[in-house]
């Protein structure tokens, strides 16, 4: 139900144009990551599309809603999916992606180094 909340929450809140504010824990993201996405999305790239990497000028080009918030645009993807990355909204908490995103965006910021 928590989880159910936190999507509805956030939906709601890019329907009305704000941005929601994440308090996510970026190493616990990291972890996450590491369990999770790490074979497809190493250092950032992409093993299965190459073009769709999580360097920060693929995800402003190609990742909907991007510029008006970045973790929130990186929350919808992680828990929907699109094409062959699939969704892990059934597979992780809404607290667990919220994480991943606050991870995949400082890294991207920093360019994954």
């Amino acid at each position: 139900m928590a989880r159910l909340f936190s999507l509805f929450a956030l939906c709601l809140a890019l329907v009305l144009g704000a941005s929601p504010s994440f308090a996510a824990d970026a190493a616990h993201g990291g972890q996450i990551f590491s369990a999770n996405c790490a074979a497809c999305h190493m250092g950032g790239g992409n093993v299965v599309n190459a073009e769709r990497t999580l360097k920060k000028d693929a995800l402003e080009a190609y990742l909907a809603n991007y510029a008006d918030g970045h973790e929130a645009a990186i929350v919808m993807q992680v828990t929907n999916g699109k094409n062959a990355m699939p969704a892990f909204g059934g597979k992780l908490s809404a607290t667990d992606i919220e994480d991943v995103a606050a991870y995949v965006e400082s890294q991207a910021s920093a360019g994954w180094s």
